[in-house]
């Protein structure tokens, strides 16, 4: 990379790539960092992994989903840009499924070490053992407290739910944590461990100690802003509070020159302005929201003030669990008030 590319600049936001990698393909974006992109079959269509060179083998940071196009794809990637040297280890940001799905696969098939956080993978661990034909009684009371309409709630208690074995292959005993505050080398560099939270519990970012380089997962992401959801497995839970927190903890480690490679996206330069940008966007959306609670609504019914443009129903369901978790946040703030109707469902509005 063209070491001017890396200038800091007072603002704004760069991407000194203006492409991703073809698919089976990788482009260097640093010495001994490979950036390669795997799709996903939803409206966020892709997700960026990082091979980071280790001599006689390779370091993956994340791995997509596990299904047939994706093993594919990463038996191709194995053979073309990675040499045929063999991947020695799994970093997973995150328990998400598009970043853990195949990391059993590499322990299971490539002999792979997985290094992630103990919280990723207690919680992946036990998603992928946890499969439903049906959605939980838990499942369709939040549902319901969040104000789904009543033909789509039936709907969805007759439907399969998504189930993380479905994209996530089994995982075998045995991980290297991560923990706030470690140093780790990967491809040639230290990196410090650093945690965010708010999209997922204890997600993984590495700073490196002897260049600019950031891995963000999606704690650090361009021109978009990761989902911050409540579920029935937390339901009072406020990942709005952890996420602001998050962002105003990294800006003391942010520099204008630092290059952020994220989770999906392009790569970037500017991340003291895009931490900004991402805590003023839920700022933002938490003043129009109290501003709509003029009158009794339930989440459903505040699609609106918080994303500002239609929701269909391929986002339906993230947009339902990031409303619940805005509501809750101005609950506990105690900036609105909430009661249960007879039927279950919340309804919030303006204290």
């Amino acid at each position: 990379m063209n070491p001017s590319h890396r200038t800091a600049v007072a603002e704004g936001i760069r991407h000194p790539f203006e492409a991703p990698p073809e698919r089976g393909g990788a482009i260097e974006v640093a010495p001994g960092i490979l950036w390669l992109r795997l799709p996903l079959p939803m409206a966020l269509d892709h997700v960026n992994v990082y091979a980071l060179e280790e001599g006689d083998g390779w370091t993956l940071i994340d791995t997509g989903f596990d299904t047939q196009t994706t093993r594919a794809i990463w038996t191709d990637l194995m053979a073309g840009p990675l040499g045929g040297r063999p991947i020695r280890r799994v970093v997973v940001t995150h328990h998400h499924p598009d970043h853990i799905g195949l990391a059993g696969w590499f322990q299971a098939e490539h002999g792979a070490e997985l290094w992630t956080t103990r919280t990723a993978w207690l919680f992946a661990r036990m998603l992928v053992l946890d499969e439903q034909e049906r959605p939980s009684a838990e499942s369709i009371a939040f549902w319901r407290a969040a104000g789904m309409d009543p033909d789509l709630l039936a709907q969805r208690a007759e439907e399969r739910p998504f189930n993380f074995c479905d994209v996530v292959a089994p995982m075998p005993l045995g991980f290297h944590r991560l923990r706030e505050g470690d140093t780790v080398r990967m491809g040639g560099r230290r990196w410090a461990v650093r945690m965010g939270n708010g999209h997922a519990p204890e997600h993984a970012t590495f700073w490196s100690l002897d260049d600019d380089l950031v891995i963000g997962g999606d704690q650090l992401l361009p021109g978009i802003s990761p989902n911050l959801g409540v579920y029935a497995t937390e339901p009072e839970a406020d990942p709005i509070a952890e996420w602001l927190e998050s962002c105003d903890r990294f800006a003391g480690f942010a520099t204008a020159g630092q290059f952020v490679l994220p989770g999906h996206k392009l790569p970037f330069v500017g991340l003291p302005l895009r931490l900004r940008q991402m805590a003023d966007n839920h700022h933002g959306a938490l003043e129009r929201l109290v501003a709509h609670l003029d009158r009794p609504r339930s989440a459903a019914e505040c699609f609106a003030p918080l994303f500002k443009r239609p929701i269909g129903p391929g986002v339906y369901g993230l947009a339902l669990v990031e409303a619940v978790a805005h509501l809750n946040h101005l609950h506990r703030a105690g900036r609105v008030r909430r009661r249960s109707t007879a039927e279950g469902v919340w309804l919030f509005e303006a204290a």
